[in-house]
């Protein structure tokens, strides 16, 4: 076993977790140790949830392993159906607990309770949260859909599927699509996980078809549910101008409607900032990509599209979603990094030294730690990422958003270079007084100590003279500076080596 100090996803219980908090009238029965609840600071904390999700856990103790630890698993369920009345519940056990080997769905069915009781088999030492969430989705959809009555079906109606408790801006995303469909003249049925109980689960297949908003967590419910009641699902993702117009496309098809209106109708500013002059020094700005495949392929695809940037990396957590994330990359020239290792991801940002990282929250500590612009495009997040205000990622507002989160760490990074630039300035030093009390501005000390050699062959003032070129462009000059050198067998980078080979390749 290897040793995680951050981990992109957590077990697989943590996945149905995100279920049954999402839910309403849907109680989860966990069977794990004490220590274990420790999940429940997810919601809580980071997504700041104003109560504790629908959770019972039996919380053995070392003790109990000499003792019957099913009939506590048997007293938690019993005791979990008389305070709470739930519609339904979902039993299963944490990953210490699945070691014990109980058997919680069959202890559950024991106890005969008066609701529907499903059995949740997820693996937590070959699969993950996604996964986990996938799972429990599907299995609360086939376990409770009830058989369609096609003479009730609304040929312009449909099910939003996907979003979960812990998502990334999922509730302002839901809001989003749902004026989108409004707009269009089609009624949404259910919307699940989120918001919904197991008997609007019981009246999915009533919709024409299904949107499924986030296939990590709603593709194996919906490719069920096409295949039992012939319901099609949506297969874009509207995270983008163009991806939002070939969904509008798509849905306005599957309900038989004219897609012009809400086409025509669909406003967003990204397309005229990406060619406004206060944008255009960004093209061709060097991008790594790293989060769920979702997002990270979508990212892919704004970025080069709609941004006109330059993606020199892309990869995903999301093995389950390996293909088309593999599949992307090779249209873009790239080997996609397929990986679950924050430090593998750490290398490679090292090694591409890009211009601006989108990724999640790990991306973001490892931007920072090396220097580089970041926003975040993908779960695992923190709680900054569930902002009070309304800021979605998907349709066209979601555009704007995204416009304004990945420009403005370039746009800040562009001042922060000015003040390095300037900060011997007496207004700008670390010891001046606030720029509009001029006269009580404190003037830097007129010695400077020297700098060391740098690592990597870069002679001192060769390293000082880099730094005064724009952050930017730094790290192509760098790079630039570097093959020219080893081209021609200079081991120690001077000024005069920075200045031939800006030279050489200004040509």
């Amino acid at each position: 076993m290897q040793l995680t100090l951050w981990t992109y996803e957590g077990p697989p219980h943590v996945g149905a977790m995100r279920i049954a908090t999402a839910m309403k009238g849907l109680h989860y029965v966990l069977h794990a140790p004490q220590g274990d609840t420790y999940a429940d600071l997810l919601f809580t904390m980071i997504e700041r949830r104003n109560a504790r999700p629908p959770v019972t856990y039996t919380t053995f103790q070392a003790r109990d392993l000499g003792g019957d630890t099913a009939e506590l698993f048997k007293t938690a369920a019993a005791d979990a159906y008389a305070r709470f009345q739930p519609q339904a519940m979902i039993v299963g056990a944490s990953c210490t607990a699945e070691l014990i080997q109980d058997d919680p769905g069959g202890l559950a069915k024991a106890l005969a309770l008066p609701i529907p009781v499903i059995p949740l088999e997820l693996p937590s030492y070959q699969k993950k949260e996604n996964w986990g969430a996938s799972e429990t989705f599907y299995q609360i959809v086939r376990n409770l859909a009830e058989p369609r009555r096609e003479a009730e079906v609304n040929t312009r109606s449909c099910n939003i599927l996907g979003p979960t408790a812990l998502g990334f801006r999922h509730r302002d995303d839901l809001a989003e699509i749902t004026r989108l469909l409004a707009a269009l003249g089609i009624t949404v049925n259910v919307v699940a996980p989120l918001d919904a109980t197991p008997d609007d689960i019981r009246r999915i297949p009533e919709a024409a078809f299904n949107v499924v908003l986030y296939p990590e967590t709603a593709e194996t419910a919906g490719r069920w549910l096409e295949r039992t009641f012939k319901q099609p699902m949506t297969t874009v993702v509207p995270i983008g101008v163009s991806a939002t117009r070939d969904f509008i496309a798509q849905v306005a098809q599957l309900a038989g409607l004219d897609p012009q209106v809400a086409l025509a109708a669909g406003e967003s500013r990204l397309p005229w900032y990406s060619r406004s002059v206060d944008s255009t020094y960004l093209t061709g700005k060097r991008v790594f990509i790293f989060g769920d495949a979702t997002h990270a392929l979508a990212a892919a695809r704004i970025a080069k599209e709609e941004l006109g940037f330059e993606v020199v990396g892309l990869g995903t957590y999301s093995r389950e979603f390996a293909r088309p994330v593999r599949e992307a990359a090779t249209k873009l020239g790239l080997e996609a990094l397929i990986t679950d290792d924050y430090l593998e991801v750490e290398a490679k940002v090292t090694e591409l030294q890009p211009e601006l990282v989108l990724g999640t929250q790990m991306e973001r500590h490892i931007a920072k730690k090396l220097g580089f612009p970041c926003a975040v495009i993908s779960a695992p997040v923190h709680v900054q990422d569930f902002p009070a205000r309304y800021s979605p990622q998907m349709g066209f507002e979601g555009a704007n958003v995204i416009f304004d989160s990945w420009v403005h760490p370039l746009m800040m990074g562009l001042e922060e270079h000015l003040l390095h630039m300037f900060r011997n300035d007496f207004e700008f030093n670390d010891k001046a007084a606030a720029s509009h009390l001029g006269h009580g501005a404190s003037k830097p000390a007129t010695t400077v100590a020297a700098v060391a050699p740098a690592a990597g062959g870069w002679a001192s003032e060769a390293e000082r003279e880099l730094q005064k070129i724009p952050f930017f462009v730094r790290g192509k000059a760098r790079r630039n500076t570097e093959r020219f050198a080893a081209e021609r067998g200079i081991t120690l980078i001077t000024i005069e080596t920075l200045y031939d080979a800006k030279a050489h390749y200004s040509r």
